[in-house]
């Protein structure tokens, strides 16, 4: 897959591409302004790269600018948030290992990603 073409061409808050054994390919898209929210996965490693906008990442203690073509890398446990700082759609690939969403999990905007993990916390 063009991984490039592909995340510059997705306007889904998250889109899950492709989903292994060990790892998993999601792209996002973060409108003006928005942030995937503070979070930490206990047991996933992260890797987020910039396609095209501006990004603040929150990593642990640490705030990184990052523009197109800088990524991050986030060990497992550790607190993140990304913020998009861009006046326009902010493109991003992120790999998660191991895998941290449903295989073909799409989610449209960031309140179909909050409804859908607040009914997963709910059961």
């Amino acid at each position: 897959m063009d991984i490039e073409k592909a995340t510059l061409e997705n306007s889904n808050f998250r889109k899950v591409l492709h989903t292994g054994r060990y790892l998993q390919v999601v792209v996002m898209a973060l409108q003006a302004g928005e942030d995937i929210g503070l979070e930490a996965h206990a047991e996933t490693d992260r890797f987020i790269r910039v396609e095209s906008g501006k990004v603040v990442a929150v990593v642990g203690n640490e705030s990184y600018d990052l523009e197109s073509g800088v990524a991050v890398v986030i060990p497992a446990g550790i607190q993140h948030n990304v913020v998009n700082t861009s006046d326009e759609p902010l493109r991003i690939y992120t790999i998660y290992a191991p895998p941290e969403h449903p295989d073909g999990t799409i989610h449209r905007t960031k309140a179909d990603a909050i409804a859908y993990a607040d009914s997963r916390a709910n059961r």
